[in-house]
């Protein structure tokens, strides 16, 4: 009896021990099963987690003001971040910026505005904004508001901050040296011949890219910039501030009207020296239809090699410009070539007459520039740079502007006979040959 007593305890203890083993075995074994279907933790994103905006002209939150552009800019002692904009001058007001700090919305800092760019009359001008970033910030974006408040920031817009900073040496990692600016382009603009003939010149006197912003332009410019985009010689910025505002087709209020200066000239061509700060040596500001031509030199680099020598100090090189009037024709017609003439616009190597600038009146120049020693620029000088100016003389370099006569009175034998784009025809005219039948251009005659 003691025996069957014994051995039914120990069979109990049996059983509770297989039951805990097999408890046991269970835990280990499923529970990481059903551990495995429970996401692990999001990290907080790299990025702001709100609406980024993606265009290029961005409303501003309760005010009548346009953002366009942010980008870090630390040459002004106290200050990290230009944010690049158009105001209604009449309604500015006190402003601040706000951070995405690697995801984390930060504290809102003061901004310095800007005293307002020549705007020539009209009610909308060209406008900076600069903020410092908060301590222990690792800022990717910003947005700007008319309260200080601290807010989430699910309402905001927010801006990425370009030419973030990079270790190693900023010239070294420079991606081009010549970057051509090209302020606006706007309404029925057509003009294909010219455009592709001062692209392909350029090409040959060495620049690397041309940037354009293009508000609207005739079909068949389109397709040529289309391709000359896709080549990536052309980078295109769309400019759509009609949708916007009325946009003037003149650079003074009292004769042309509307809301802004000839489409936003100085905005864009603001944008573009920044944009181009840190990855061109060289930008060219100037329009669409002039080429700042060296004459002692076969190309660009050559002749910035030797100003940068005689001037080391200098930032802002000013060119002289000097208008080809195309009613005067070269009289041989040797470059009136019959492949081109189907092809819209003015054949820049049927005028080579030259009219001499009156210089008892205010003479324009378009520039040179290094874009790291300029804060400012209007379209024919530099407002604010941090370097020196050096006017460059006409007989080693000057502007080459085909256009309509400026100085009427001239007759053609008190115009200069100049050449000098021909010293380049052998290779222009086969590589202008060459975008346009890409494009369909090239008339039959030229195809043979």
């Amino acid at each position: 009896m003691e025996k069957a007593k014994q051995f039914r305890g120990t069979l109990f203890l049996l059983h509770l021990l297989i039951a805990f083993f097999l408890f046991i075995l269970c835990f280990t074994v499923r529970t990481p099963r059903t551990y495995r279907t429970i996401p692990k933790p999001r990290l907080p994103p790299n990025t702001c987690p709100f609406h980024i905006s993606e265009q290029t002209i961005t409303p501003l939150n309760n005010t009548k003001h346009l953002l366009v552009s942010a980008y870090m800019d630390q040459r002004v002692k106290g200050l990290d971040i230009r944010i690049i904009g158009i105001f209604r001058k009449d309604s500015i007001q006190p402003l601040y910026c706000l951070f995405c700090c690697a995801g984390q919305v930060s504290r809102t800092t003061p901004t310095t505005i800007s005293k307002p760019f020549n705007n020539f009359g009209f009610a909308f001008t060209t406008t900076d904004v600069m903020c410092q970033i908060p301590q222990k910030c690792n800022a990717t974006h910003v947005s700007l508001l008319t309260k200080p408040d601290r807010v989430r920031g699910s309402n905001q817009t927010w801006l990425p901050i370009r030419n973030q900073k990079t270790n190693g040496k900023e010239e070294n990692k420079l991606q081009f040296n010549f970057t051509v600016c090209i302020s606006t382009l706007f309404g029925d603009y057509n003009n294909v011949l010219q455009f592709a003939q001062t692209l392909e010149m350029y090409r040959l006197l060495g620049v690397d890219r041309v940037v354009i912003y293009n508000t609207s332009c005739g079909p068949e410019l389109n397709s040529l910039l289309h391709s000359y985009s896709q080549e990536g010689f052309v980078e295109m910025v769309p400019w759509p501030i009609d949708r916007f505002l009325k946009p003037s087709r003149g650079w003074l209020f009292s004769q042309s009207g509307g809301d802004m200066h000839y489409f936003g000239q100085l905005t864009t061509l603001n944008e573009c020296v920044y944009r181009s700060m840190a990855r061109s040596r060289y930008v060219l500001l100037n329009d669409i239809d002039e080429i700042i031509m060296p004459y002692k030199h076969n190309n660009l680099m050559s002749l910035m090699d030797m100003l940068q020598q005689q001037h080391p100090n200098t930032g802002v090189y000013l060119i002289e410009s000097h208008v080809f009037p195309k009613k005067h024709f070269e009289p041989s017609g040797r470059f009136h070539l019959p492949q081109w003439n189907g092809v819209p616009g003015v054949n820049i190597l049927e005028h080579i007459y030259r009219e001499d600038p009156d210089r008892n009146v205010y003479h324009p120049h378009k520039m040179i520039i290094q874009p790291r020693l300029v804060e400012r620029t209007s379209v024919h000088e530099v407002l604010k740079n941090f370097g020196q100016r050096f006017r460059v003389p006409m007989d080693v370099c000057r502007m080459i502007h085909v256009r309509v006569v400026q100085r009427a009175s001239l007759t053609l034998q008190q115009l200069n006979e100049d050449k000098r784009l021909w010293d380049f025809q052998e290779k222009l005219i086969p590589n202008v040959d060459k975008v346009l039948r890409r494009v369909g251009m090239l008339s039959s005659e030229g195809q043979n």
